[in-house]
């Protein structure tokens, strides 16, 4: 299995921990993995550490689609996959929530399904150059034609030569979503992924594949966790609760939170609604003492090196071509050595 590096996106202060990035890189990891919410943005660190790397893939998972056009993204994407020597780019995109997409870019919610095709059309025309680019979508058209228009809008041809063939990972968790996800990208970032639902997704991922009669290994599926080496199980399970209460709390609107809906798809719903409730209340303690151990230790690796080791059996057995962690030099090397990478000398 591939093992990608997740570094998130900032708090106060942008901090890159190159010295983890080269140290995944040596020892075998396949990709690093950057992110965005409403602070540092997901493209421009990776450039940063194109500069100081030579081969790990380098992906963002995810950027999110309101914060660019089509066109723009295309652009950006492309530039990186130029700058760090080609085929080393992975454009993860997400629609995030309508609470960020109306509140932080001042734009429509809109139809997300139809956004998301559109939007991966567009870039995936504006990388292969075969002609200039139009656009006739349900959310998204070039040449622009909406309210405001001039009407003389000109399809165009990107000036720089483009790799055609930069890969498409699309994060996504429910069922017409996903089934688009096999379609029309090149890899799947699944919301909320545990081993043990993993086959609630073969269905919806199978009828996208065969609808673009794709063979299944052209699809790369790259499901995340944490990864935590101690002895104090229980103290690594609690540091983890607080994150897990404000997305699942706090993250999203009531009435739409797609973490929410991923913990009652695992089975904790009435947790879920509890930690809700709780965090909406402003009784953020208890909404964390509320999340179950079970819930953390299920979608984490936490542990002494022989428990990491019988735990990620499930994570290579349940149909994932690659695993995203999050964790410090210990977890890297740790996770080297339990998936069994090849070292380069």
């Amino acid at each position: 299995m591939k093992l990608g590096l997740m570094l998130g996106y900032s708090g106060a202060d942008l901090k890159i921990p190159l010295e983890d990035i080269k140290l995944a890189e040596k020892v075998g990891f396949d990709s690093v993995w950057t992110a965005e919410a409403y602070g540092s943005d997901a493209i421009t660190p990776l450039a940063y550490i194109a500069a100081h790397t030579e081969r790990i893939r380098l992906g963002t998972a995810v950027m999110q689609l309101a914060a660019r056009t089509p066109a723009n993204a295309a652009m950006a994407m492309a530039t990186l996959d130029q700058l760090a020597g080609g085929n080393r780019a992975i454009c993860g995109l997400g629609v995030s929530g309508p609470q960020i997409v109306e509140g932080w870019y001042g734009q429509p919610w809109g139809k997300p399904y139809y956004r998301i095709k559109d939007y991966v059309s567009i870039m995936k025309k504006i990388w292969r150059r075969e002609e200039p680019v139009t656009h006739n979508g349900k959310e998204i058209s070039l040449p622009y034609s909406g309210e405001g228009a001039l009407g003389i809008g000109k399809p165009l041809k990107s000036i720089l030569h483009m790799n055609p063939d930069i890969p498409v990972f699309l994060g996504t968790g429910m069922e017409a979503t996903v089934r688009m996800t096999a379609e029309i990208a090149d890899g799947w970032l699944p919301l909320g992924f545990v081993p043990q639902i993993a086959g609630f997704y073969d269905d919806w991922i199978n009828e996208g594949l065969q609808k673009a009669n794709k063979d299944p290994e052209q699809f790369e599926r790259q499901a995340m966790t944490q990864v935590r080496v101690t002895d104090d199980v229980k103290a690594a399970l609690n540091s983890i609760k607080p994150g897990i209460a404000l997305y699942v709390g706090g993250m999203g609107h009531k009435d739409i939170n797609f973490h929410k809906e991923m913990m009652t798809r695992r089975g904790f719903g009435e947790a879920a609604d509890r930690i809700q409730e709780l965090f909406l209340a402003k009784r953020k303690d208890e909404a964390i003492a509320s999340v179950p151990d079970e819930y953390v230790d299920s979608g984490t690796l936490i542990g002494p090196k022989a428990r990491i080791q019988e735990k990620f059996k499930a994570w290579e057995e349940c149909g994932l071509t690659g695993l995203t962690i999050s964790g410090d030099a210990q977890a890297i090397q740790t996770m080297a050595e339990v998936a069994r990478l090849n070292f380069p000398d």
